[in-house]
């Protein structure tokens, strides 16, 4: 993929220098791209060596990709237990993410959370060299370096980071290349991005539609041009089969996979502001516009979190069509009134759209470019390289505010009291156990016992480990898990280790699965 980068020129015609320059453009994208790896990659298995991960969700992916590993299905008990749903369900019930399955042959190699944050670390890495070549294209090799480090630095990136591992790692290196291969020609490419992109979440089917939107609104026949030149002929008609293909496989992985895998339909309904279901909530907001826009600002972190994804990007993808691909994606998330989760900067939601919005930063940049050339403006006359490199700037300029701030904290580096005591804790749980863990816990545990989440019920597992001074998802307090501490000794559970803040519980009691 890197030397495909080095061999083109601007246009996609072959470079004319092929000798120096070509490695030098090799060595400084694998240079990047291995960087990038190596951030991503130290600061997540930091964090989960420092007790800051979680098995809400990071258990739920390593307990399915062992299961996957195994030859079976994607099985978390961690999740079908907490929410009703079984000990043997399978997350393909919660979200349709047959894709997880590629990384199964890892566990062959290291069975363990840990071999996910690398992968994960890895796939976001590579999307480095399509956001590179697309803004070559555009605006030159210095831009697209500028580009690409912008994306690689990112907020959105950052955060994802700090939530452990999601279906996410492989969008932005699929959405990239879907956008790129599209760009360069390379329809049949494109496609297969996008197939792929359908088998890492039901809703991805969206960012299709989006993107087919996107198509609509060039030019289409010979003799219309652009900023590339001659525009071919089609784009109207794959704009149309991206938004029917895009629609069609969202409403089919939604409603009929889910179902079929063992889930709830209507577990993730988040828009009630707008009706009880789907059909009920298209009429009203046709009939009913300014509910729409209520909806968009209420909460009003809504607003911030929006601003927060053009601000440091310029707002440079304002002047791109390419944006309308990420729309449907982040309207999904602005229009609910449920998870509040998903409209905040924090968590993996952000990170599904960032390559396509930095991919519309280097068109809008360029677009209006050229504009301002045609205009005979000052701004026409700057060097490609400036927009890029101010937005670089700007992104540097945010890393201290988001969660990279973490990596100047010294106990992400070295063991504090809290992280000898979960350590502790952790080694008093038998190997092979079925265990019920505080949420912060689950992943220390995870390659060796049966993890369940503990929660305010119980599960009849033989042995608890409990943290009783600091909140743990899903408690409301600490107070609230004292309460369950006793509880749990109540129903003849004794204490036989604590230790800053954790207690672990055992009861001499037949396994129940």
């Amino acid at each position: 993929m890197v030397e495909a980068v080095a061999v083109q020129g601007p246009a996609g015609e072959p470079a004319a220098g092929r000798g120096g320059a070509a490695r030098r453009r090799r060595a400084a994208l694998a240079a990047m791209i291995a960087a990038s790896a190596l951030l991503y990659g130290a600061y997540s298995l930091m964090r989960l060596r420092a007790f800051r991960t979680g098995s809400y969700d990071l258990v739920i992916f390593d307990q399915a990709i062992r299961s996957y590993s195994r030859f079976g299905m994607p099985v978390a008990i961690v999740k079908g237990v907490h929410n009703d749903f079984g000990p043997d369900f399978s997350i393909l019930g919660d979200h349709f993410s047959p894709i997880l399955a590629l990384l199964a042959p890892l566990y062959w190699i290291h069975d363990g959370p840990g071999t996910l944050l690398v992968a994960q670390a890895v796939l976001l890495a590579l999307a480095i060299p399509p956001i590179w070549r697309y803004t070559e294209r555009r605006l030159g090799a210095r831009a697209a370096y500028c580009a690409a480090g912008a994306y690689a630095l990112s907020w959105p990136i950052a955060e994802a980071l700090a939530f452990d591992f999601h279906e996410v790692a492989f969008v932005p290196l699929l959405s990239a290349l879907m956008v790129e291969r599209h760009d360069a020609g390379r329809r049949l490419q494109a496609a297969a991005a996008a197939f792929a992109l359908l088998l890492v979440k039901e809703d991805m089917g969206l960012l299709l539609a989006g993107f087919g939107l996107y198509l609509l609104t060039r030019p289409t026949g010979r003799g219309r041009r652009g900023l590339r030149g001659l525009l071919p002929p089609g784009d109207r008609r794959a704009g149309l089969a991206y938004v029917a293909v895009g629609l069609a496989a969202t409403w089919a992985c939604s409603r009929v996979a889910i179902a079929a895998f063992g889930g709830d339909n209507d577990y993730y309904w988040a828009y009630g502001a707008l009706g009880p279901d789907l059909p009920h909530a298209a009429v009203h907001a046709v009939t009913h516009p300014w509910d729409v826009l209520r909806v968009l600002g209420d909460p009003p972190q809504k607003l911030l979190t929006m601003a927060l994804l053009l601000l440091p990007l310029l707002l440079l993808p304002l002047a791109s069509p390419l944006t309308l691909t990420a729309l449907p994606l982040l309207a999904e998330r602005m229009l609910a009134s449920r998870f509040g989760n998903w409209w905040e900067p924090h968590y993996h939601y952000n990170a599904f759209i960032v390559a396509v919005l930095v991919l519309a930063a280097a068109d809008g940049a360029a677009r209006l470019r050229g504009r301002e050339r045609i205009a005979g403006s000052r701004l026409g006359r700057l060097p490609s390289t400036a927009p890029m490199a101010g937005l670089l700037a700007v992104t540097v300029a945010c890393v201290p505010f988001f969660a990279y701030r973490h990596l100047t904290d010294p106990a992400l580096w070295r063991p504090n009291e809290r992280a000898l005591a979960a350590s502790a804790a952790v080694a008093r749980i038998p190997d092979g156990a079925l265990v019920e863990a505080a949420n912060g816990l689950g992943p220390a545990l995870t390659s060796r016992a049966r993890v369940l989440l503990w929660d305010d019920r119980s599960h009849g597992a033989p042995w608890v480990i409990a943290q009783v001074e600091r909140l743990e998802f899903p408690f409301d307090s600490p107070a609230e898990q004292r309460r369950r501490v006793g509880e749990l000794k109540a129903e003849g559970y004794r204490e036989v280790f604590r230790r800053g803040g954790y207690i672990v519980l055992h009861r001499d009691v037949a396994d129940p699965w």
